[in-house]
């Protein structure tokens, strides 16, 4: 099973990823791909670790997403991903075409033969303008094009919007 989870910011897409995650009753892996850089992401982090509570495995990986999912998946594994767009900011950040190219189709190969159940958290950035600078515009289009390639893959797609989900693609929540 593969979930995608999107959602504004602070609209509740990670506290709704790690429900559906607890309740699968599976051995937990949180894959947290932000990096501490500056103060304020420390404390972002602290913050969702203290929020998460006990029962994870945690995986800090900024980079090499689907490495750590093949190294990790099990039917008996629950994987929660949070957040994908951190994961392609990192990529961005790197300056290499190549490998950011790389690293999302090995992303989406691994998608297609994923074993156990996987929850992907990412930001919706492509609901307000079309953002000022190179960078930040090709940011949108490479998370709008990811999201749409994930989405065909997904077994159910949720939009998070003031803690609510809606579900647009797949079986309902409850």
């Amino acid at each position: 099973m593969i979930e995608l989870i999107l959602g504004g910011a602070r609209s509740g897409k990670s506290a709704l990823a790690e429900q559906l995650s607890v309740s699968s009753d599976l051995t937990l892996f949180y894959v947290a791909t932000a990096t501490a850089e500056d103060d304020e992401m420390r404390q972002r982090i602290l913050h969702h670790r203290r929020q998460r509570g006990d029962g994870w495995q945690l995986i800090e990986e900024p980079v090499e997403l689907a490495r750590v999912l093949r190294e990790n998946q099990s039917e008996r594994h629950c994987i929660l991903v949070d957040c994908l767009t951190l994961w392609v900011t990192n990529l961005l950040m790197l300056d290499d075409d190549a490998r950011l190219h790389r690293e999302k189709q090995l992303l989406l190969e691994l998608l297609t033969e994923f074993s156990g159940y996987l929850v992907i958290v990412s930001n919706e950035v492509g609901l307000g303008l079309v953002p000022l600078g190179r960078l930040n515009r090709r940011f949108v289009d490479e998370v709008g094009f990811l999201h749409q390639a994930i989405a065909q893959q997904a077994d159910r797609v949720i939009f998070t919007v003031a803690g609510i989900p809606q579900v647009i693609k797949g079986p309902g929540l409850y």
